[in-house]
């Protein structure tokens, strides 16, 4: 059978080795795995006693409204449940974006490198996918904004940015905002913004309400440990979210997702308590990197984007060897680096003496 022409040109994602993979491969006891920007402090404790309280009733369908969690993040963000979509993760609503948004005859605009899956799904709808280089590792506006024409629908702007990790700053997004016509959704992805500690960064929740063509994706993948269970969430203007609504699937976050999410908004000390320790251990690799002659891109993430003397795919397959799963950034479009999400501080530690042997 053949698939839609968009299709061959494609390959599926390629997620890193699994765990226990690369325990049998390297006959390993443990493994540290700093490839995808999990919280390795887990979800709050809260959450996880709660956990154990959620009922038997895996033979229902979730609430395809997620009226409860709906309620409960409508307050706590203070916009209206309308303007609110959920997803299994965020990166299914860029999938939802995509199928509303893109066809053929029409673009998108993008830096590179960032998180691939804007790419990915505006290809399969047909689109011409239209990237512009990272300038120092940060969104180059003025390039994307002179990129942008008649048949552009869809911008994005992920920010902090995945790889890099760096943001943009309040002032430059506004300037970007006001140049953007208004037949152009954009959309600002901050998967990693509980992690932002920078006193400019924007409050794009409040951009989108004097912006009808913005719409803002966030997520409790990552910093509220819960990736496992894939939530994502959007907040744009009510015709926005009633167009996505028309193609997403009837019931696409699971009971137990919704439930988990719910108790996870009760527990913002968490958050901060896990803010506070990202901050203070990605704090003391760049030191490290910094006395051994490694540059990196600075971060406002859970993860630090190292720039290496060689291959990072070659020191990424070394540290497997010392129990470390990482990102080489080969995959990422950064060649001779990789992406290290931020663990525990004993873990940290112990992959900082593993990375200078992976380097002799």
């Amino acid at each position: 059978m053949k698939p839609k022409s968009s299709i061959p040109a494609l390959k599926p994602y390629q997620p890193g080795k699994g765990m226990e993979e690369v325990k049998k491969e390297h006959n390993l006891s443990r493994i540290v795995k700093l490839a995808s920007n999990e919280n390795l402090y887990g979800c709050s404790p809260y959450v996880s006693d709660k956990l154990k309280e959620f009922g038997e009733n895996a033979q229902f369908y979730p609430d395809g409204y997620a009226l409860t969690l709906r309620e409960k993040l409508s307050s706590f963000l203070s916009v209206e449940m309308d303007k609110i979509i959920f997803g299994s993760g965020s990166d299914e609503i860029v999938q939802m974006i995509c199928r509303t948004y893109l066809e053929k005859g029409t673009n998108t605009v993008m830096a590179t490198p960032t998180f691939p899956q804007y790419r990915h799904h505006a290809t399969v709808e047909g689109a011409e996918v239209r990237e512009i280089e990272l300038e120092n590792g940060f969104h180059n506006l003025t390039k994307m904004s002179e990129a942008i024409d008649e048949n552009t629908r869809v911008v994005w702007l992920c920010t902090p940015n995945n790889p890099t990790g760096n943001y943009i700053k309040e002032e430059d997004l506004i300037s970007f905002i006001q140049t953007c016509p208004k037949h152009v959704l954009l959309v600002i992805d901050e998967a990693y913004y509980e992690f932002v500690v920078a006193k400019d960064y924007p409050d794009s929740i409040a951009l989108h309400k004097e912006h009808e063509n913005i719409i803002v994706l966030r997520t409790f993948s990552k910093a509220y440990g819960l990736a496992g269970f894939r939530v994502g969430y959007g907040v744009g203007n009510e015709e926005v979210v009633r167009n996505l609504n028309t193609i997403r699937g009837p019931f696409n976050v699971t009971s137990i997702g919704q439930y988990a999410a719910l108790h996870a908004l009760d527990d913002q000390a968490f958050i901060e308590k896990v803010k506070q320790f990202n901050v203070q251990t990605r704090k003391k690799l760049e030191a490290f990197c910094a006395a051994n002659n490694l540059t990196f891109y600075e971060s406002e993430t859970n993860f630090l984007l190292i720039h290496l003397p060689k291959s990072g795919l070659d020191v990424s397959n070394t540290l497997l060897t010392y129990g470390f799963i990482v990102r080489p950034g080969e995959l990422l479009g950064i060649p001779n680096s990789i992406r290290v999400t931020i663990g525990k501080e004993e873990d940290m530690e112990e992959f900082q003496e593993a990375l200078k042997k992976s380097l002799v």
